[in-house]
């Protein structure tokens, strides 16, 4: 039996919904056997208040090290990295696995605010890691400060970055704008045209985890053979089912139900492509 593997370099979110379990939840779900390297943990210490553990250098090499020579990878994804010592090391650890579908999750600002990333890391988040990148997956404020504060507040602004983060070395850019009014709309675009992605606006606060769960779709699409519009197409319907039927516990923003796509299904997911010469319907309804 042959299966396609994945691999994410990402925090551990002790609360379930984001992180590392949300993209071993979401690979599982979608038919790809996961690994997982923790670069941080991330839960909050009820005595002193720290609500971010980094790990070490070599711990963090020893969790890729391993799962490269023991299990190997088809494609993987980063998402929380924090600090600039981690992001360059890591840069190192993929160059040298000759693994050639990247997705990078610039994860910045958690979903209650926390900061992900030190102010240091961005440099190299922006000039050795996303390079790199088969597809990254910026939402609006990541996509903003990766362009120096540039103001987002529609569908055309979305374009606009897309396409100067295209400039910083990625294949393709995924901006999602989630934080629009109206539909969801995602643009993705590959240097060339543009396919909008919408979907409907669910009316809930429980979306913790929604940016993880999407962009480790993407990773599983790809490390499954999935051309990257292909991936990402999925992924969008993934993450809807999974924002549409979402849930919460005790307190606090609830995270996506990762079952939901794989249970109910989705369908009201719809693709624009768009040049500078056509816009088309994409037959993904």
């Amino acid at each position: 039996m042959i299966v396609s593997r994945a691999l994410t370099i990402a925090g551990s979110a002790a609360r379930g919904g984001a992180g590392i379990q949300a993209d071993i939840k979401t690979f599982q779900e979608l038919d790809v056997f996961g690994t997982s390297a923790i670069t941080a943990i991330v839960a909050k210490n009820p005595h002193t208040g720290q609500g971010i553990f980094p790990q070490s250098v070599e711990a963090i090499e020893a969790q890729i090290h391993t799962i490269l020579e023991d299990i190997g990878a088809d494609a993987i994804k980063t998402g929380m990295l924090f600090t600039h010592e981690i992001i360059i090391n890591v840069v190192k650890w993929i160059q040298r696995s000759g693994v050639k579908k990247i997705v990078v999750d610039p994860v910045m600002i958690g979903k209650i605010g926390s900061a992900l990333l030190k102010e240091d890391a961005m440099e190299a988040m922006r000039t050795q890691l996303i390079p790199l990148a088969t597809i990254i997956t910026p939402n609006m404020p990541e996509a903003s400060y990766l362009l120096d504060g540039m103001e987002l507040n529609s569908v055309e602004d979305l374009k606009v970055a897309a396409k100067k983060l295209h400039e910083l070395g990625p294949r393709y850019v995924l901006v999602k704008g989630g934080r629009l009014e109206g539909p969801a709309i995602d643009v993705l675009y590959d240097g060339e045209q543009f396919y909008l992605l919408e979907a409907p606006r669910f009316d809930t606060i429980h979306t913790n985890g929604a940016g993880c769960t999407y962009s480790a779709a993407i990773t599983a699409g790809l490390a499954k053979g999935q051309a990257v519009p292909e991936a990402v197409i999925e992924a969008k319907k993934f993450i809807s089912a999974g924002i549409r039927h979402s849930f919460g516990f005790k307190q606090g923003v609830g995270p996506t139900y990762h079952a939901a796509y794989g249970k109910y299904g989705e369908t009201d997911c719809t693709v624009t492509i768009e040049s500078s010469e056509l816009s088309t319907n994409y037959d993904e309804r």
